[in-house]
């Protein structure tokens, strides 16, 4: 890669380039990038790049013309608060930065340093080809989002599409829109013909909406595939990547997609330019789930040369490893400590609480544990049946597990098991599957079809469900009480949606001044999520769920505490559902997880000795989950019958505890689990990435919230913003809560009108914290109401001196005088905006755009001059008092002529920062000579926004 710090190129043709200073239509305007020798697409000087407009040099009846920013006046003067609030409300309204990061002042979070080494490592890499690996719940949502922000913002791309499995297409679109500033749209089998509807038939989705989120299911097939590679954009971002590289029909045209993304397909797409220059980012928890041939073909997707791993040794192996490396990121939550950012994730306490079925509940019980095992038994020579007939004995065995609600619902479904039903459907209904069948498997599968032996168990069942005295139902009833008094707001998860009814019933009657809600997959995904963030405003609060929650759904701004009410058959999804909790943005220091599970139940004493307790025991060896290697189910098939068939020995020799260890099917599980552990284990050295230091990354990162303004500055500008405009924070201290309430009704009609806008109206609850407190809406330095309130007073303040009303408390005044404690000589502080050119050259193509900066110059005295944050700084401390107005006028009158002798030494300035943007991208952006060349200019003369001098207190 190439960087000078020369003149930049305007587009041929051009007469101003991005960050040119025009006046046209009898105001100033900064050009932008987008414009071109015939149409200028340009924003006020005092205003956002969303105030943008286009100017036709053609057809404007004043010719445009150059112009120079206003300088500072005496007129303008402003004493200390109004100097702060200048200097924040400059800080806070640039969005196209001047550091190291594009992208940090358009998105509503503030990343942790350890979530920005996927972006350094994007960075460093032409095409980006990465694989994020990191542990469930530790952010790779948000690490994926930098990078497709940040290429954006540099001009890298243009358009990106996120793949994923169809329940997590609203979840990306929510966190694109709430927290990265952009409008996706959602690509869905329910939507695509709308979206298509009217378009020119040269156009598709994808190239009429530059931003997409596409569910996996709908894109897949060979049709669709081949549209979408003709049209895909430069980058694509693969969520759950694990499920496009295994096997089975489903995953096989997944892999079909993924192969012609990056350009090895043979259906057209091989050789193609654009696929082997398209970036790739793939995201997953389980990047090696036992299944080697699938881990070798996603890491063939990075680069052929990859999938040689597999057979490679020696000296060509460690080659190959290395190489892997920078395109690989595996960290577990004990890899974050090494960052020192404090307590980020919560501490997890385990508990485990068993019941026991008596009286009628265990001889219902039984006699459905004997119905299945007959039915195993007596199994004809149909492997068809034989098979059909089993699922519907472990689906009945399931949902009787579960609750009597379930267990009618289940016998009552009576025709689902015949010839002509799908196998493959009857099976996903019955077993624990793939991440993305969730929202849909928690329907009651049928039980079978032999009515005479149903009929005395539905009977059975209905009259259970009838009645009080469930025990399970009873341990979950007290523990949540107790759970609640703890103050801990908790999911309980069970399988079945009768249950989950079941449920919500009997604990909303049992505790009270606790709202109580029930979410099911009969919901779609958005009513899902608009139930949970309703249920999340209630002080205290217990939220029953099936598996449609334990993917999807973010719920750590709500809950932290998880109940396993029923035991999943795959390991998976415990973690699945305690990761929805315990995460990155839990707040509460400790999340509680209890599993349930019956003490006389010898289907769960199989589940509990021969799958959840050794996959907690190979996480904790290994620190990383490892998927139960069981494709097919035949493991967890074999093991249940098993169980069933001992159950049909007699009473003296049944086996009644969970010794389930000497079980040849145990064996055989705990066998394959332990080699795909052990492959795993080999394979992680490879995945972790140790490349990238703390101490590589944040200094980054602390330069770009010195030059951006983190939580604190945000809050300080918007408490002294409001108050200044007539609408006061008001603290919710006093009633015991975090966060404020913001009375937006007193601030200035505009005002009012622009945040209306933006949805913003009345009183509203507001909080600078995230999670924000209950009915609180995060507030950071992209926020609207953030936004609004630093742009109007940019606005008022540098807008048309000769118009300004002095009266109005918007107008904040560019010039002051104070004296101040721990100055000793006069010292004269210049608040500058600095605009940069930056210019990217890859091949023919040119890129040129605008990066500003909010930055000061302070003269203390010769030969001393601070710089930067330091300078900043020097407007911090309260005025110890004012000089008479006399002193003070003559002094300002004095600085301002200062002011112009001093130019060429702010221009010195802006060429010194322009060499350090130029060394920031140098070292974020060293690679190849592929990665293009890069140039830096200063546009001089800085825009002086204001002037202030200090004097020292005189004792």
């Amino acid at each position: 890669m190439s960087t000078t710090a020369t003149t930049s190129t305007p587009p041929s043709g051009a007469r101003w380039s991005p960050g040119s200073l025009v006046r046209a239509r009898g105001r100033e305007w900064i050009v932008l990038s987008g414009s071109d020798a015939e149409v200028l697409r340009v924003r006020p000087v005092s205003g956002s790049e969303e105030d943008h407009t286009y100017i036709h040099l053609a057809l404007e009846a004043v010719p445009v013309a150059d112009a120079s920013f206003p300088k500072p006046d005496l007129s303008q003067k402003a004493g200390h608060d109004a100097a702060l609030l200048l200097r924040d409300a400059l800080v806070l309204s640039l969005r196209r930065g001047a550091g190291p990061f594009r992208s940090f002042g358009q998105i509503a979070i503030e990343p942790r340093a350890y979530q920005l080494v996927p972006l350094l490592m994007a960075l460093k890499l032409d095409p980006v080809r990465l694989l994020i690996a990191d542990d469930v719940g530790i952010g790779k949502t948000i690490e994926a989002a930098l990078i497709a922000r940040e290429l954006l913002d540099r001009g890298d791309v243009e358009r990106f599409a996120v793949l994923c499995p169809p329940h997590l297409v609203e979840q990306w679109v929510s966190e694109l829109e709430g927290r990265f500033h952009l409008r996706p749209v959602a690509v869905t089998a329910a939507s695509a013909a709308r979206l298509e509807r009217n378009l020119p038939p040269s156009e598709s989705i994808f190239t009429t909406h530059a931003h997409t989120v596409v569910s996996l299911d709908y894109i897949k097939s060979e049709r669709r595939r081949a549209e979408f590679l003709r049209a895909c954009p430069e980058l694509v971002i693969v969520d759950e990547a694990h499920t496009c590289a295994s096997t089975g029909q489903s995953r096989h045209q997944r892999y079909e997609l993924l192969k012609g993304l990056v350009g090895d397909s043979t259906h057209g797409a091989h050789g193609d330019p654009r696929a082997r220059a398209r970036h790739l980012v793939m995201l997953t928890a389980t990047p090696h789930s036992g299944d080697e041939e699938a881990y070798f073909r996603l890491l063939g997707l990075l680069h052929p040369d990859f999938a040689a791993l597999s057979s490679a040794t020696g000296d060509e192996h460690k080659k190959l490893r290395d190489r892997l490396a920078v395109h690989f990121v595996q960290r577990r939550r004990p890899d974050i400590a090494e960052w020192r950012e404090g307590s980020l994730f919560p501490h997890r306490e385990t508990t485990e609480l068993t019941y026991k079925l008596t009286g009628a509940w265990e001889r219902f019980f039984n006699a459905v544990l004997a119905y299945c095992a007959s039915v195993v038994a007596q199994a004809g020579d149909d492997t068809k049946k034989q098979r059909l007939n089993f699922w519907g004995t472990l689906a009945l065995m399931r949902c009787v597990a579960s609750s009597p609600a379930a267990a009618v619902q289940a016998l009552r479904t009576r025709a689902g098991l015949e010839e002509e039903v799908a196998e493959d459907d009857v099976e996903a209904r019955v077993f624990d599957g793939a991440a993305d069948a969730l929202p849909h498997d928690d329907v009651e599968p049928p039980a079978g079809s032999e009515a005479e032996a149903l009929t005395a168990l539905i009977t059975q069942a209905e009259e259970l469900a009838g009645q009080a005295g469930d025990p399970k139902l009873k341990v979950l009833t007290d523990h949540v009480v107790e759970l609640v008094k703890e103050g801990f707001n908790p999911v309980v998860f069970c399988r079945y949606i009768a249950t989950a009814h079941y449920l919500g019933q009997h604990i909303s009657a049992k505790v009270k001044d606790v709202a109580v809600g029930v979410v099911t997959g009969e919901l779609i995904s958005g009513a899902r999520k608009e139930k949970v963030e309703l249920l999340g405003d209630a002080e205290r609060r217990i939220l029953v769920a099936t598996d449609c929650l334990s993917e999807g759904v973010n719920l750590q701004d709500h809950f932290d505490a998880v109940v396993h009410y029923d035991l999943s058959w795959n390991p998976t999804r415990h973690e699945q559902r305690e990761g929805r909790v315990d995460r990155f943005g839990q707040k509460s220091e400790v999340v509680r997880t209890t599993l349930l599970y019956g003490a006389n139940n010898p289907v769960d004493g199989a589940v509990i000795e021969v799958i959840l307790r050794k996959a907690d025991k190979i996480r904790e060896e290994l620190g990383v989950p490892v998927p139960l290697p069981d494709d097919g189910h035949t493991l967890s098939q074999a093991l249940m019958k098993a169980v069933l068939l001992r159950n049909r020995e007699p009473e003296g020799k049944r086996q009644q505890t969970f010794a389930f260890v000497e079980m040849e099917e145990a064996k055989t599980i705990e066998t394959r689990w332990l080699d795909a552990a052990e492959k795993a284990k080999k394979n992680r050295t490879v995945f972790a990435q140790r490349r990238l230091k703390p101490e590589d990354v944040l200094p980054e990162w602390k330069k770009s919230l010195a030059a951006l303004g983190g939580k604190e500055d945000v809050q300080h500008f918007t408490s002294r913003a409001l108050a200044r405009l007539g609408g006061a924070l008001e603290p919710m201290s006093n009633s015991g809560r975090r966060g404020f309430k913001a009375p937006l009704d007193a601030l200035p009609e505009d005002v009012r009108e622009r945040l209306d806008v933006e949805g913003l109206a009345g009183s509203i609850l507001i909080d600078f914290d995230y999670p924000p407190a209950p009915r609180c809406r995060p507030v950071q330095r992209s926020h609207p109401l953030v936004s609004v309130l630093a742009e109007t007073m940019l606005e008022r303040t540098l807008g048309n001196v000769a118009s300004a009303d002095v009266s109005d408390p918007g107008v904040l005044g560019r010039v002051g005088c104070w004296i101040a404690d721990g100055i000793t000589s006069r010292s004269l502080v210049a608040l500058v905006r600095l605009r940069h050119q930056l210019t990217s050259q890859r091949g023919h193509q040119v890129t040129t755009l605008l990066v500003e900066e909010a930055t000061a110059i302070a003269w203390t005295g010769a030969p001393t001059q601070l710089e930067g944050p330091d300078a900043l700084a020097l407007l911090s401390p309260l005025p110890v008092a004012d000089p008479p107005p006399h002193v003070r006028e003559r002094t300002v009158t004095q600085a301002l002529g200062q002011l112009e002798t001093r130019l060429s030494e702010l221009d010195a300035f802006a060429e010194r920062r322009a060499q350090a943007l130029l060394a920031d991208h140098r070292r974020v952006r060293a690679a190849a000579e592929a990665l293009g060349r890069y140039s830096v200019k200063a546009l001089v003369p800085a825009d002086v926004i204001g002037l202030f001098v200090l004097l020292p207190k005189v004792d």
